[in-house]
């Protein structure tokens, strides 16, 4: 039987085009699950635990409860957020505590939604130059991500360069996070946040001048790390020109070993989507957005309130921002040199799985050096 192949598919690529690239099974099929169907990402986030408490407590003390809300009515506004939102998006970004399993159990990410879960605690604690120092999520690990089925895991690492303590207790944070995710073959995302030093608040005019410097050369520094780096805006409407930004913008993209993604970090939404504007046309690969879209949420008188909103402006606002997206983003592919002609065409050579994850458990005979496969032989 001949085994030539047609003319077309002559030279198809084989699978270490991917390999090389550190896309291995497990990794790419979860940029898949998170992508829209031409490579591009709009994820929604829902792990705030924090800032949700503090929004919650506002508008319970607003009704005359002084008080901060129960485990329970944490766990209903991200399901009914998750519930009303998701459709519009390609993701959800979802926290261990409050979020992931009665996501899961409820079905309120759709079947067809990737899920990203994430790993860090919220809150860290500071050293005395304020450097911040980031923690696991207490009773949560790597390998419990990649048990309970998550498409990605997503870590959260402040970081600044200019304080070199945190900045080495973090970078060697990040390292330890990303060997794990290779061993368990998980995709990680990748999120370093600037933060005010010592003195300073984030409307510092210190912190804001070298806000764009901090996330650019956290992109140099970090991003080889990850498998997607979510990155801040680079810099600040208003305080600079667009120009500048946009040449911010480009020298982040240009720093980022891997694709990239904008977060919104709270800024209302006409500012997040002037942001997503400028940051689609400068190589950004979408985003991974969270209050911008839905921040007014607990300002609704009730429950059904909350509901209504959810599932008409804070959609809509997920569904404006997926188009743009999906028309000018960057695909994920892209960034690698690839195209979907050329992935679709793959070729696999025979006996991969037994050269797949050496490190993991296997049927006896396999345990160490070359596989004892027979070529043509069946499993």
């Amino acid at each position: 039987m001949s085994t030539e192949l047609p003319a077309e598919t002559s030279r198809p690529l084989g699978a270490t085009a991917l390999l090389s690239r550190g896309l291995t099974p497990g990794k790419l099929r979860g940029l898949q699950r998170i992508c829209n169907p031409n490579g591009t990402l709009n994820i929604l986030a829902l792990d705030q635990n924090a800032s949700m408490i503090e929004m919650a407590t506002k508008a319970l003390k607003a009704k005359g409860e002084d008080r901060p809300p129960t485990y329970a009515e944490i766990v209903h506004a991200k399901l009914d957020l998750c519930r009303q939102i998701s459709p519009a998006a390609s993701g959800v970004l979802i926290d261990a505590y409050y979020g992931a399993w009665p996501a899961i159990a409820s079905g309120s990410i759709p079947r067809d939604r990737g899920m990203l879960v994430r790993l860090e605690m919220s809150g860290a604690p500071k050293n005395p130059a304020g450097g911040l120092l980031g923690k696991v999520e207490p009773g949560w690990s790597v390998e419990k991500v990649k048990l309970m089925g998550a498409d990605a895991l997503k870590l959260l690492a402040q970081f600044s360069p200019w304080e070199p303590h945190s900045a080495e207790y973090q970078l060697a944070f990040v390292q330890q996070v990303y060997e794990e995710c290779k061993k368990l073959d998980l995709l990680m995302l990748l999120e370093p946040i600037s933060y005010p030093l010592a003195g300073e608040t984030k409307s510092d005019p210190r912190f804001l001048a070298r806000k764009a410097d901090t996330v650019i050369e956290s992109a140099r520094q970090l991003s080889r790390y990850c498998d997607v780096f979510k990155a801040e805006f680079p810099g600040t409407l208003d305080l600079e020109s667009d120009e500048q930004l946009m040449d911010n913008l480009l020298a982040l993209s240009e720093c980022s070993e891997r694709p990239w993604v904008l977060l919104s970090a709270g800024v209302d939404y006409p500012q997040y989507f002037e942001q997503v504007q400028m940051a689609m046309e400068s190589g950004c690969s979408g985003i991974l957005g969270g209050r911008a879209f839905w921040k007014e949420y607990f300002l609704q008188v009730d429950l059904a309130a909350r509901s209504e909103f959810a599932a008409t402006l804070a959609r809509a606002r997920v569904a404006e921002i997926d188009a743009i997206v999906r028309e000018h983003a960057t695909p994920w592919f892209a960034r690698y040199g690839l195209t979907l002609e050329e992935m679709a065409g793959v070729q696999v050579a025979e006996g991969w799985h037994a050269r797949y994850a050496p490190h993991a458990r296997s049927a006896p005979g396999y345990e160490t050096g070359l596989p004892t496969y027979r070529p043509g032989e069946a499993y």
